[in-house]
């Protein structure tokens, strides 16, 4: 398969968000999650059914197949982790971060998404072991309880 839009991925994504936990979401609350009209989100669903990522049927709900699911699943895990970036090392409002790394996801390169990802494992491991020596500390000074 070829390498989807921005677009396209922008429509698995609001698809997977649109489905909570249902049987599928409704064009018009992908269309709503996008900003854009139902005819776009339906010619969107034309293109990604043809590449077998969506299955739609006419006034029916949209389901991601497993591909789809799972390109979706690897964007928006793109988009969590850089709109925490965005948000705890550099400092951005909430809503900006969110725009920056809607726009950020679909040009990152795999190697400096992979190096993000461990800074943060890293970063998690630090404070993990600094949390339990504070932890432990605590014990000596005030006694076990």
């Amino acid at each position: 398969m070829a390498k989807l839009t921005s677009n396209m991925e922008d429509y698995l994504e609001a698809i997977s968000l649109a489905s909570r936990g249902e049987d599928g979401a409704r064009v018009k609350d992908i269309g709503a999650l996008l900003k854009v009209k139902n005819p776009s989100v339906t010619g969107a669903l034309e293109v990604l059914e043809k590449a077998g990522l969506v299955v739609h049927q006419r006034y029916g709900k949209v389901r991601l197949s497993a591909k789809g699911h799972e390109i979706a699943a690897e964007v928006k895990k793109k988009h969590s982790l850089i709109s925490r970036f965005l948000i705890e090392i550099v400092g951005l409002p909430p809503k900006v971060a969110d725009m920056d790394a809607c726009k950020i996801e679909h040009v990152i390169s795999k190697e400096t998404f992979e190096k993000l990802k461990v800074f943060y494992d890293d970063r998690a491991a630090f404070y993990a072991k600094r949390l339990s020596e504070v932890i432990e500390e605590a014990k000596v000074k005030y006694g076990k309880k």
